[in-house]
């Protein structure tokens, strides 16, 4: 049976705005790394601000860091979080047929968009105090098709590609032991074995996909994660790295 994590401080709220938000009200007066877990959120967000849907029973917890690389380093833990992730459903469900990881930050489940992650800094002047890893998943329901935006990946969710009930709870010690895990690993090696951890579990590697920036758009064969994380595409002009964008395929 998964235990909890030595080191790791955990929080259970019914109702918050947000985990993130609550992650930067409290994020001073943890002493270590501390997971938030709401069972309801009033005010959620995704990347670049956009809402992120809730529906009962699925999953919205932030992890709170103190981390001491620079900032460029402590964000390729958007990939720690993911290999985190998919071991964790991994776990829950006692498969790994239908899942993988898309570049960044997501986890597909059959094809649609499982789980997200979210990275937001913490601290003031520009400096880094604190890391918040936001971590949304669909457990028991799916967010409806018309609140996700056009070209997005169908959402699904766990209950409804597999029949399994996963709590909230549970699937925060399973996800909580397993991002211990790679969390050790990162700080003893860096971040080349994750980085080969994470393409072995990529999503369209070897494929033709699209990077949106803005309003210029990428088309390429996906070919790699560089050591800094980026997107690494073969286009009609050569080689391209992008260090952040929204992958359609």
């Amino acid at each position: 049976m998964t235990s909890w994590p030595t080191g790791y401080g955990q929080d259970i709220l019914e109702q918050v705005d947000s985990t993130l938000d609550e992650a930067r009200r409290v994020a001073q007066t943890l002493s270590g790394p501390h997971w938030i877990l709401a069972l309801n959120q009033t005010a959620a967000r995704g990347r670049r601000g956009r809402a992120w849907s809730m529906p009962k029973g699925n999953f919205a917890a932030t992890l709170v860091l103190r981390p001491s690389e620079p900032a460029g380093v402590a964000a390729l833990r958007s990939f720690v979080a993911s290999l985190a992730l998919f071991d964790a459903l991994s776990a829950v469900t006692g498969r790994v047929e239908g899942l993988s990881l898309k570049w960044p930050n997501d986890v597909l489940f059959n094809g649609g968009k499982l789980a997200g992650i979210l990275l937001e800094s913490i601290g003031q002047g520009g400096h880094m105090s604190h890391l918040a890893i936001g971590i949304g998943v669909n457990l028991g329901a799916a967010p409806d098709a018309r609140d996700v935006e056009p070209d997005a990946l169908r959402p699904v969710s766990l209950a409804s590609e597999t029949g399994l009930n996963i709590t909230p709870q549970e699937f925060l010690t399973a996800l909580a032991a397993s991002y211990a895990t790679y969390e050790d690993q990162f700080q003893s090696y860096g971040f080349a074995p994750i980085r080969t951890a994470w393409l072995s579990r990529a999503a369209r590697l070897g494929e033709v996909i699209r990077a949106r920036t803005g309003n210029s758009e990428t088309h390429g064969v996906f070919k790699d994660v560089d050591k800094d994380g980026q997107l690494v595409l073969e286009t009609a002009k050569g080689r391209v790295a992008l260090p952040a964008a929204d992958v359609y395929f």
